[in-house]
């Protein structure tokens, strides 16, 4: 019988408990994979607190990202998946599916193969990333040459894929994190300016990286009272893409500052790419083909076994990382 991982209330990670269940087949239009590592999300930890766009359903699993080979397919299901490498792609309930287990049934739509180059646990570190972080700033944004692009966060595994495609369109990275302890690294990695914002004027510094014009694009998962300063910072015109709530704090519409800049604050998720195929299509292969010449590279900030998933969320809510954290499955 495979193990999973479910919670049975809502609460902290120390609520997540393996268990073991019988083996699922695939219906019409999954298949089953053989999990070989998982990557881990703040959705999650919303998730089974009780705090996502989605309520659990309790008993719940969970997870969206997870690397393995197929190795059963359903009714309507092409039989050639079978034994293929893949990569979930987040566009799934996790109210019906949860892939932190050692296997998991999944839509057929949520498969991506992945580049040859990348090992399971890169693989389990791809698609939520890059493709939230392509859906706002390239998708909707129409990300440039010469932009400016605050990157709030930036030290989770979105905000080094945001990094990373603001690199590859020739457009300026602003990494923004609380403290300068994470700076040397975030530079490492690619950002060309850091602005620690408990520490710095975060709006004289992006306007003294601007030349005094702002940022036109704003990539933010944190929200509340300090959307007021990225909204100051902005340029005319500018973009604040709002795709998250981690300071889990009110959010005031910064309307002075809308209003004198004619900004538009946008709420995204990464749904309106996954739950579009031909959009998916476009996207998927613009981050293959940039993982696949090495253009992209995701950065595993730590791995944990399967049997340490409760150390591994509590890692994931300490902030401590930079980049993925990955449980590998056996």
């Amino acid at each position: 019988m495979p193990k999973v991982i479910r919670f049975h209330q809502l609460g902290g990670p120390e609520n997540l408990k393996i268990e073991e269940i019988a083996s699922q087949r695939p219906g019409k239009g999954e298949v089953r994979l053989r999990v070989q590592a998982v990557g881990l999300n703040r959705a999650e930890s919303m998730f089974y607190r009780g705090q996502y766009l989605e309520q659990a359903q309790l008993p719940s699993r969970l997870g969206y990202e997870a690397a393995g080979v197929v190795e059963e397919v359903g009714e309507g299901v092409d039989k050639s998946w079978v034994g293929k490498a893949v990569a979930t792609v987040p566009g799934f309930s996790m109210t019906r599916y949860g892939t932190l287990a050692e296997e998991a049934v999944v839509p057929v739509t949520a498969l991506g193969e992945y580049p040859a180059n990348l090992k399971p646990a890169q693989a389990a570190a791809i698609w939520m990333q890059y493709l939230t972080a392509y859906g706002a700033l390239v998708h909707v944004g129409g990300l440039k040459a010469g932009d400016f692009v605050s990157i709030p966060a930036a030290s989770s595994s979105v905000g080094l894929a945001a990094i990373q495609i603001v690199r590859d369109a020739g457009a300026t990275a602003i990494a923004v994190t609380r403290t300068g302890a994470k700076r040397d690294e975030l530079l490492a990695l690619g950002a060309h300016h850091v602005v620690a914002s408990e520490e710095e004027d975060y709006e004289a510094r992006v306007k003294e990286i601007t030349g005094a014009q702002g940022v036109r694009l704003t990539f933010d998962p944190v929200a509340g009272p300090f959307l007021e300063k990225l909204a100051a910072a902005s340029a005319r015109g500018g973009i604040i893409f709002q795709y998250g709530w981690l300071s889990g704090l009110p959010t005031p519409f910064p309307l002075f500052a809308a209003l004198g800049n004619s900004l538009s604050v946008r709420g995204y998720v990464l749904m309106e790419i996954t739950l579009n195929p031909a959009l998916l299509k476009t996207a998927t292969k613009y981050i293959f083909d940039r993982l696949a010449d090495g253009r992209f590279v995701p950065k595993i900030a730590k791995t944990f076994p399967f049997a340490q998933t409760v150390e591994a969320y509590r890692y994931l809510e300490s902030n401590q990382q930079v980049g993925k954290v990955v449980i590998t499955v056996p």
